[in-house]
């Protein structure tokens, strides 16, 4: 299971056992590396600058904000496959540092990651 959560209710005491990846390419304001515990921080994962700078959290952009993000994800299958990998061993949680719990990259990649873990149990069950 893919979990998301918010840095700044992390460093409220909200921790999981799960393996907890940063998914921002700028580190959140405020908050000290040391405060964040966290297995590792995958700026590669997130959404490009021009794209993030193009969405600046408008939800009228969201639909094809998703879609913008998960064809330059597709394209980068190595940014994204060390959390396939730890999703396929356990939950995984997914860090991020926007306001808007709804809209945001995070939750992009979410969705982005679920239909890859389906598409994959898929495979081998045919096999």
């Amino acid at each position: 299971m893919i979990q998301l959560e918010r840095v700044y209710d992390s460093l409220q005491g909200a921790k999981g056992a799960s393996p907890r990846f940063l998914v921002e390419r700028l580190w959140p304001r405020g908050v000290k590396k040391a405060a964040l515990q966290m297995d590792g921080w995958l700026r590669e994962v997130a959404p490009s600058t021009e794209l993030r700078q193009w969405f600046n959290h408008e939800p009228s952009k969201w639909t094809e904000f998703q879609r913008r993000y998960h064809a330059e994800l597709a394209a980068h299958p190595d940014a994204w496959a060390p959390l396939v990998a730890a999703a396929r061993a356990g939950d995984v949680t997914l860090l991020f540092s926007s306001r808007d719990t709804e809209h945001n990259n995070a939750r992009a990649l979410k969705s982005f990651l679920e239909r890859k873990l389906g598409n994959q149990r898929s495979a081998h069950a045919v096999h």
